[in-house]
């Protein structure tokens, strides 16, 4: 039974990922038919986090009562219909109504998954399931590039992954047989707590305070890594936009890795793993009159050492705040999570038109002491892994 459901949440980790980059590599041609500015791009993803913070904080109350499995293929199937819905709008206007489906879809389901992963496997797994959400997030650009080249226009790019949504929420709605059979064998929930009762776990502030300053770290360094290679180091555009690519590769290479090794260091050690290897990576990226190598070196070491972070905290989430309170505290992590993606990139825009894009590893240095010391002092309170 667990194979199977295994095999299935691969997929659905996928299919997470599959929708978060479509604006993005869209939006250029998006624009341009639209015929609105570059920087609406961005009240889109704003109205997409908002909505994904409000699932995420409701995912706990969702699940209790109505199960992983249908959340998770409800939420897949709400997902396809907003970007079927994107495929359909015949302005910017239907785009901003399309995007409250777009991320409620997204932030229940993340929640969800990423607790029923927590409880019922290992660090192995959760590293390897983050690895496939890259491969969701990497495919759908070559997508969307691909409608682009054969003149189909940007909604053939939403509509043929809202194709795949749909096929995924088939086979979802089909297993779910196989999560309540899981469920039942999990036992009785304990009661639900409040949202005050749950800031009051011991520990819970300063974790959160890790998740909101990693997710800032981390959404800033991709979005802004092209921009940095080009006016800073004096590399081509087209090449800053392929060379940003070894972020991500670190990524995804990264979580592929950490899911060896995870099981043998525990979840804390692979934190300060990642943790040192961000801090060293800075370094590489900062340091004056070396060749551009080396700071692509530190952009590919970067992303290395993002990659065990987030899954080994949402993996460690049952042991530091107990099983019974676990979906609820996940819940509130990727709330803190999706604020700190969605606001922490654009506030360094603007810092940066003010300083300059050399800024960039020294906000981003700034995001991992604040990580740093927040686990540390996580730790100290929370029970010994």
């Amino acid at each position: 039974m667990f194979s199977i459901l295994m095999v299935i949440i691969y997929v659905a980790f996928i299919s997470l990922g599959l929708p978060d980059s479509l604006i993005g590599s869209g939006w250029p041609a998006m624009h341009t038919a639209l015929g609105v500015p570059t920087s609406y791009a961005g009240i889109l993803t704003m109205m997409i986090s908002g909505n994904t913070i409000i699932s995420s904080l409701l995912s706990d109350r969702l699940t209790r009562r109505f199960g992983t499995g249908l959340v998770t293929a409800t939420s897949v199937l709400t997902t396809a219909v907003a970007l079927f819905g994107f495929s359909l709008a015949p302005s910017f206007a239907w785009l901003v109504v399309w995007t409250v489906p777009y991320g409620l879809g997204a932030g229940a389901v993340d929640a969800a998954l990423n607790n029923y992963v927590a409880l019922h496997y290992k660090g192995r797994q959760m590293n390897w399931l983050h690895c496939f959400w890259g491969v969701g997030a990497s495919i759908s650009p070559y997508v969307m590039s691909f409608a682009l080249t054969h003149k189909m226009g940007w909604t053939a790019g939403y509509r043929l992954i809202g194709i795949a949504q749909l096929v995924l929420t088939v086979v979802l709605f089909a297993s779910l047989p196989l999560w309540q059979r899981s469920t039942a064998q999990a036992g009785p929930a304990a009661a639900k707590l409040s949202f005050r009762q749950l800031l009051g776990l011991r520990g819970l502030r300063q974790q959160l305070t890790t998740f909101l300053a990693y997710c800032s770290l981390e959404a800033t360094a991709g979005i802004w890594a092209a921009t940095y290679l080009a006016q800073a180091r004096g590399v081509g555009i087209s090449a800053a936009a392929r060379y940003a690519s070894l972020y991500y590769l670190g990524v995804m290479g990264g979580r592929f890795v950490a899911g060896i090794i995870a099981d043998r260091l525990g979840d804390r050690r692979m934190i300060w793993l990642g943790s040192s290897l961000i801090l060293t990576s800075l370094v590489l990226i900062v340091l004056p009159g070396l060749p551009v190598t080396v700071t692509l070196a530190g952009l590919l070491m970067l992303g290395l050492g993002c990659a065990p972070i987030y899954p080994t905290i949402i993996h460690e989430t049952p042991t530091n705040f107990g099983a019974a309170n676990s979906q609820a505290v996940i819940g509130v992590q990727m709330a803190f999570a999706y604020v700190g993606s969605t606001f922490a990139p654009p506030i360094f825009g603007v810092l940066a038109g003010i300083v300059g894009i050399g800024l960039y590893p020294y906000y981003i240095l700034a995001f991992t002491a604040v990580m740093v010391a927040a686990v540390w002092w996580g730790n100290r309170l929370l029970p010994a892994a």
